[in-house]
């Protein structure tokens, strides 16, 4: 007895069917060859628009990293563009106020009427300032034609319920040290000791002093200054003075200087009564360098560093000492002068910035 068992032949399927296909419609004999072949076709037109895609998605990313680079750089540039083009004035709100009472503008001036003008009518309608003191560093006192209308303009710019109070310090010496003299019926702790030819916007300059509250007893400003230790020969120790470009390469700073900075009150009084008379002296002979003197002063006494604070300034006025010749080799002799008639080096470096973080999103 026979067992049929039937097959079913179902017939090729896939790249077997499409070669046999094609061997049919060309007259001609299917062969495995041609099969694999034809599927060889098909695997390679798929790995082709892989490659394809990865190339266009490796495309796009570059096209994003360039976008994100360019618009970095067109943010930084902008960022610098407005303090090199110079200051525009910023209109305060009237009815916000330094927080805590206000703050005493010492503006140290000389033969710059323009400038001084333009100071204080702007610093006059800051709402955290309580008085506006002005040093007249020249042995030619102003005339009455000149103080009169910055009175009023003092008056006129403030947009606070109680007027602040104005006055010109003038002495009969031509003397740096007279910055930093003592200023009696102050009513304010806190003391913004600013240049004549410096513009602090209003907001950033009631965040400085919301900082310089959290540490009064230390210096907060706009200007920082960084020294480092050059040499020691025969056992004594040689410091290099760095300027901006120092601090900015290193990231790293250890003073500021008073020419934008807050500090308290007391310090006009430690500068002119009991620090060593010595270096007032030096001040007074050398005709430079009281800024770093107070800075030095105010590290003396607290042993911190002080607090830079990041925020734009703006100098209306034209080129000073500092941009004249040898500039960098006298401030260098001041600090290792200063530094000797202190007896040690006060300074304490630092890395740490104040930012105000509600305007910033990327630091």
């Amino acid at each position: 007895m026979s067992t049929i068992i039937g097959i079913r032949d179902t017939g090729p399927t896939g790249a077997v069917a499409a070669a046999i296909a094609a061997a049919d419609m060309n007259g001609g004999i299917y062969s495995p060859a041609k099969e694999k072949a034809a599927a060889r076709g098909v695997y390679t037109g798929r790995s082709q628009l892989i490659r394809r895609l990865r190339s266009l998605v490796c495309a796009a990313k570059l096209k994003l990293v360039v976008c994100v680079v360019i618009f970095s750089v067109v943010v930084l540039f902008t960022s610098r563009l407005s303090s090199v083009m110079g200051w525009v004035p910023l209109h305060p709100n009237p009815t916000t106020s330094s927080r805590g009472g206000g703050y005493t503008v010492l503006m140290n001036t000389w033969k710059r009427s323009s400038a001084l003008k333009q100071s204080i009518g702007h610093y006059a309608s800051c709402g955290g300032v309580e008085a506006i003191h002005v040093v007249w560093t020249d042995s030619e006192p102003p005339s009455e034609s000149m103080k009169s209308p910055l009175e009023k303009m003092a008056f006129s710019k403030s947009q606070a319920a109680k007027k602040p109070n104005f006055k010109f310090s003038m002495s009969q010496d031509d003397d740096l040290n007279n910055r930093f003299k003592p200023i009696q019926d102050l009513r304010s702790d806190a003391i913004f000791s600013v240049d004549d030819d410096v513009i602090v916007p209003c907001s950033t300059l009631d965040f400085a002093f919301r900082v310089w509250q959290s540490a009064p007893n230390t210096m907060v400003g706009f200007v920082p200054r960084m020294h480092w230790l050059d040499k020691e020969k025969s056992g004594v120790e040689k410091y290099t003075y760095g300027g901006w470009w120092s601090v900015w390469w290193m990231g790293t700073y250890s003073l500021l200087l008073p020419k934008a900075a807050f500090f308290h009150r007391n310090y006009l009084n430690l500068y002119t009564n009991n620090m060593p008379s010595s270096i007032r002296d030096y001040v007074t002979r050398e005709r430079n360098c009281e800024d770093i003197a107070m800075s030095l002063l105010v590290a003396n006494a607290t042993g911190a560093s002080p607090i830079w604070v990041k925020g734009k300034t703006y100098e209306i006025g034209s080129s000073g000492m500092s941009s004249m010749k040898r500039h960098s080799k006298r401030r260098n002799k001041c600090l290792n002068d200063f530094i000797s008639l202190f007896g040690r080096m006060p300074l304490v470096p630092t890395n740490v910035k104040a930012v105000d973080a509600r305007h910033e999103w990327f630091w």
